[in-house]
């Protein structure tokens, strides 16, 4: 086993911070990212507060885990991480991922996806991670699909958002 890091080339990840709160709650409550996290009402600045105070939990208890993607200083939130649907049992999690409009196309994802699929064989022995994305993603499909992910299937007219059911592709990565 190689040394553990949450340092990439050019982005750092590390836990969520108090000071998070406000950028927490601008992304959660931005509706035009619900259909990815199928939020269906927003949340309160108290329910986050909660949520920040409970963020140290262990994966192992909690089942998930939430970092914070930052340039190399730590300074300035990129976006968010997560692992998911933790399953030591069976070695796998699923993996979702979300940079703010403004970090988007410089390849920061490519570096924060390669940063924590490292980082979960490494510290969590994990044998495979998962992705769901909806078919339209493009942009998700192709850094998904550069990182080594192959689309293993597809759960038909899974979502309805805005008028129109949307498939959902199911990626894998397996440490061979």
């Amino acid at each position: 086993m190689g040394t553990i890091s949450l340092q990439g080339e050019n982005i750092a990840l590390r836990a969520l911070e108090p000071e998070d709160l406000d950028l927490l709650f601008s992304i959660e409550n931005d509706t035009s990212g619900w259909e990815l996290s199928n939020t269906q009402v927003p949340y309160s600045k108290h329910i986050l507060k909660q949520y920040l105070s409970n963020a140290h939990q262990d994966i192992y208890e909690a089942k998930q885990l939430r970092l914070v993607i930052t340039d190399n200083n730590k300074e300035t939130a990129l976006g968010f991480i997560d692992l998911f649907d933790f399953d030591p049992k069976n070695r796998r999690v699923g993996v979702g991922l979300m940079l703010l409009e403004t970090a988007r196309g410089k390849g920061f994802g490519k570096d924060a996806l390669t940063t924590l699929c490292d980082y979960a064989f490494d510290a969590f022995q994990v044998h495979q991670l998962y992705a769901n994305i909806t078919s339209d993603n493009a942009a998700s499909i192709a850094l998904f699909e550069n990182q080594g992910f192959v689309k293993v299937g597809v759960k038909k007219d899974w979502s309805f958002s805005k008028g129109s059911f949307k498939d959902e592709l199911i990626y894998q990565y397996i440490k061979e």
